[in-house]
């Protein structure tokens, strides 16, 4: 440990802030592709009205990123046999594959000519792939923030909150500038797949990059000297010290994957808005995520305990939500939806960040990377959870 500080006292300095940069493009770049495959609902509805596209895609993505994340713990985080670049090289290239697998489906199988069931198999199939992508990325990318000092970890999170914000705006964009018809439609999708895929291209260059600055240079000769973190009788120690902030990152995300997206784009309707709703209400929940984790830069909850109460009480969505979509005409009306997603979204992203800060708080330093990562994989429990549970609302 003496060593690590000397050489953090030792450190390059991070000229023009580019290692920062790119760990922030890094954290939007993990979540791009699934921002997209969820934003891009009316092109998923008009190829495949009968399938529920949205609750099918979350259960496939997460359950496959949950999966990849377990194992690689239980291989031991740190693995040797691949290294960290090569984990997220082939990552990104993954995730590039199956966001441009949508349009080159849709090119080749074109509505109608062929069996609707075959090329819907084909695109869940490239969902599965993103989601083993998006563990692969993600584990790797927060393992190794975790060992770096905390501005950078700080700009992956910053990073994965913009992403939706990001997609949402692309999405708005390429769907207003070209003609609401079904050929336009098509049109605008097939842009807005290919702007994306630009984007984790450039994220996987920027991958490449980051090693080459004096800066991650030095870190990482300090990084390869560590031994792994994980081992089952340390990850039991270190997971029942932080049983309590990892349970409540388990609800939130029970809570809000059961709502969002599956619910809002498929159950909620609007004579006004129409294909514009789901888009709509999926960019209100990413700018109050992103509203949500930028909050706990001007004010940070220091206690666990309330925060854990606060998730408990989230559970009211469930019938707020029920309301708008059974209750009285009033309830079912734009506004009051508008409302409780910007507020799904606000609490999700808030007390999502004061948990992932608070928890490796709560343990003796040695042992806050391990915590740090034990949350995100029972953030991984509640994505999956909540996605599973999305599909009661078709009772």
């Amino acid at each position: 440990m003496v060593d690590g500080e000397k050489g953090l006292d030792d450190e390059p300095r991070d000229t023009y802030r580019v290692a920062y940069i790119v760990h922030f493009l890094l954290g939007a770049g993990s979540l791009v592709p699934w921002n997209s495959l969820i934003t891009a609902v009316d092109y998923f509805g008009y190829l495949y009205p009968e399938k529920h596209v949205e609750k099918t895609f979350t259960v496939a993505y997460m359950s496959c990123s949950v999966l990849v994340l377990f194992v690689m713990m239980s291989c031991g985080f740190c693995t040797t046999r691949l290294s960290y670049r090569l984990r997220m090289n082939l990552g990104f290239a993954m995730f590039i594959a199956s966001v441009m697998a949508s349009p080159i489906i849709d090119w080749t199988w074109k509505k109608g000519e062929r069996d609707e069931n075959v090329s819907y198999i084909l695109t869940v199939g490239s969902v599965v792939l993103c989601g083993l992508a998006d563990g692969l990325v993600g584990g790797s990318l927060i393992g190794s923030a975790g060992k770096l000092p905390k501005q950078y970890m700080q700009a992956v999170f910053a990073g994965t909150a913009s992403s939706g914000v990001i997609v949402s705006v692309l999405r708005i964009t390429t769907k207003a500038s070209l003609p609401q018809t079904p050929q336009g439609l098509r049109a605008s999708a097939h842009f807005y797949f290919i702007v994306s895929s630009t984007i984790l291209f450039c994220c996987f260059l920027c991958n490449n990059l980051l090693y080459k600055l004096p800066v991650m240079q030095h870190h990482n000769k300090l990084l390869f000297r560590d031994e792994p973190l994980c081992s089952t009788t340390r990850i039991w120690e270190v997971g029942k010290k932080i049983r309590w902030p990892a349970s409540a990152i388990t609800m939130i995300y029970t809570v809000t994957l059961s709502i969002f997206p599956g619910f809002i784009a498929e159950n909620l309707k609007s004579r006004l808005l129409q294909s514009w709703y789901p888009i709509m209400l999926i960019t209100v929940y990413n700018i109050s995520d992103f509203v949500g984790k930028s909050l706990t830069a001007l004010y940070l909850w220091q206690s666990i305990k309330n925060a854990t109460w606060a998730c408990v009480a989230r559970l009211l969505f469930y019938p707020l939500f029920s309301a708008c979509l059974r209750g009285p005409e009033w309830l079912r009306t734009e506004i009051p939806v508008v409302v409780l997603t910007f507020l799904l979204g606000l609490t999700n992203g808030y007390l999502t960040s004061v948990l992932m800060i608070m928890a490796p708080k709560s343990v003796p330093a040695a042992e806050a990377e391990l915590a740090a990562i034990l949350m995100v994989a029972f953030l991984g429990v509640g994505l999956v959870s909540g996605s599973v549970l999305g599909w009661v609302w078709l009772i």
